[in-house]
């Protein structure tokens, strides 16, 4: 399993309690707003929004919610917040790279937020381009074949891996629990709507930055790293995290 699909299991397990929902949903809300404002509200023809639409049923995010994101971002509410896109990097310690995707109505608030984290950590922000260059932005598609409670899925994980290669992608990563699928960034919608005409549902579809090298620490050094990854998730106005550290089965174990 790759250690995209193991930090999102970490971020998932974490997720359960309602304040945690609560954080996730006001992250869905202003993806939606900002792919609503970019293409429109029809979900159709604008294909990040579909992407945002379909996050935020699979975290089960209340209809009433997603309506009103997408309508204040297609600027149909007049009390809508302008939600501005902001890309931060830095490095945490032990030189791991960090990149930040960031959704916020206040740039002044978030940079504070961000640089705390940072400090807090021994680790420090970095100038526009210094990390960004160690990563490449690629599709990425997953398909669960275990519950949150380890329970098999039923899917055919042979199915969906000759499904995946027939649609597009470029690389199909197989392990108990999901099926990871890559593809080049501008193909991603469309192996993601051959895979549903297939029958096959994936439970993430979205862009990432996927580091070119992963940097390995042991545990003591990686756990450091961890917890400034997770105060990072924690903040509002932090949509995405990206980073190169290699996330081991004991490094996972001991954060989740």
């Amino acid at each position: 399993m790759s250690g995209h699909s193991k930090w999102s299991t970490i971020k998932r397990k974490k997720g359960a309690n309602d304040n945690a929902r609560g954080k996730i949903f006001t992250k869905l809300a202003r993806e939606l707003q900002v792919a609503a404002r970019e293409g429109g509200p029809d979900g159709d023809a604008n294909v990040r929004l579909r992407l945002a639409i379909d996050k935020a049923r699979s975290e089960n995010m209340p209809k009433d919610r997603i309506d009103a994101a997408i309508r204040r971002g297609a600027g149909l509410d007049k009390d809508a917040a302008d939600i501005e896109e902001i890309l931060y990097e830095g490095y945490a310690p032990h030189g791991v790279a960090i990149l930040l995707e960031c959704l916020t109505d206040n740039r002044n608030r978030t940079i504070a937020e961000i640089r705390r984290c940072f400090t807090r950590a021994s680790g420090n922000l970095s100038e526009p381009g210094s990390v960004a260059w160690q990563f490449t932005s690629k599709g990425y598609v997953a398909i669960h074949l275990q519950d949150s409670d380890g329970n098999a899925s039923g899917l055919d994980a042979e199915e969906i891996f000759m499904e995946a290669l027939d649609a597009g992608a470029e690389d199909v990563e197989v392990s108990d629990d999901a099926v990871e699928i890559f593809t080049e960034r501008t193909e991603l919608a469309q192996v993601d709507k051959s895979l549903r005409e297939s029958g096959i549902q994936p439970d993430t579809s979205e862009l990432i930055m996927q580091p070119n090298q992963t940097l390995s620490l042991d545990s003591r050094a990686g756990l450091t790293v961890l917890n400034l990854l997770e105060s990072l998730e924690e903040l509002d106005d932090v949509n995405k995290v990206h980073h190169n550290l290699e996330l081991t089965d004991e490094l996972v174990a001991q954060v989740a």
